[in-house]
């Protein structure tokens, strides 16, 4: 690997970062991340990279620290004369304030956008975001990778009596192209939503009765809607029930909830770093060859979209 660009990683997952980096037959860059007294971030680039070309590794999940120090980290390698920064979001925070749905609310995927591009990012490279619009938000290249490729391998023997589950109606297109490649029928939970983190399970489109079931979806936080999905499944006569899930927040009772539900397995990547220790129910994959797939064909100015096309077959 040539020296011209570099991999940095701030604090939210750099044990993911340093998988990227290694992949890659490099090791992270030097970087200082320390905080005054009162907790203000204050970074550093302990190397000279004018002219290179840099990408930061920084998930946005709580607490707001991993925000500031992706920004602040942007900021630096601006000021430092980087050639192109490149900010790599394994998971984006805050993207479920996508829309304005209520009076008197935020869109915080759009100000997270902003506070990005404004920083100094040239370019952005996610994997599996709440509301695949949120592209159309920033006005620098993005590139979205689909966390599918690292779920299939684990998948495809896992049932020859398998139907694929979108919790709801804006999942059908990751649950149809995990159908499609499974060789599984399709099934959509109907479902409302009458606050945060609370939903009912008002209809099952599709049969499950008998059928081992792949539940899929892009994140899980509390487990609360996640369980009330499994035992609206099983209700309805699902067999066994496995959930896909791309970016695994875990807070609150999650793995509470997830320990006493009917699920069987459950499998996640390491989009998100697990401090807690993971449950027999729970499988982490690793996610760290598809970014650096990613940040290969960036930095040489090749196209990804065989990394991220959801639809191939």
């Amino acid at each position: 690997m040539e020296n011209s660009y570099r991999i940095f990683s701030g604090n939210s997952n750099r044990a993911l970062a340093e998988k990227i980096a290694g992949n890659l037959g490099s090791k992270l860059g030097e970087l200082e991340l320390k905080k005054f007294s009162d907790g203000e971030i204050w970074v550093k680039y302990g190397e000279n990279i004018r002219g290179n070309e840099v990408f930061i590794v920084q998930s946005t999940q709580p607490p707001a620290e991993n925000l500031m120090e992706l920004l602040i980290m942007v900021d630096a390698a601006k000021r430092a004369s980087a050639k192109r920064i490149t900010v790599v979001l394994p998971y984006f925070g805050y993207a479920r304030q996508d829309r304005k749905d209520q009076p008197r609310v935020s869109i915080t995927a759009k100000l997270i956008a902003n506070l990005i591009t404004v920083a100094g990012a040239n370019r952005v490279l996610t994997m599996d975001l709440h509301a695949s619009q949120i592209q159309g938000f920033f006005d620098i290249p993005f590139d979205h990778l689909y966390g599918s490729s690292i779920f299939l391998s684990a998948l495809e023997n896992l049932s020859d009596n398998l139907v694929v589950v979108s919790p709801d109606v804006g999942g059908i297109k990751i649950a149809r192209s995990y159908a499609k490649r499974l060789n599984a029928n399709l099934v959509v939970i109907d479902k409302r939503r009458p606050k945060q983190n609370m939903v009912e399970i008002v209809n099952i489109i599709g049969d499950v009765e008998e059928k081992d079931v792949l539940l899929v979806d892009d994140m899980i936080d509390t487990a609360g809607t996640f369980v009330g999905a499994i035992e609206a499944l099983k209700a309805k006569g699902a067999r066994r029930v496995y959930g896909a899930v791309t970016h695994a927040l875990l807070s609150g009772k999650a793995i509470e909830r997830l320990s006493a539900s009917p699920l069987d397995k459950l499998f996640v990547t390491d989009t998100i770093e697990q401090k807690e220790k993971m449950i027999d129910k729970i499988e982490v994959l690793d996610s760290s060859w598809l970014f650096s797939e990613a940040i290969e064909m960036i930095f040489k100015n090749e196209s990804i979209s065989s990394l991220f096309d959801n639809d191939k077959s």
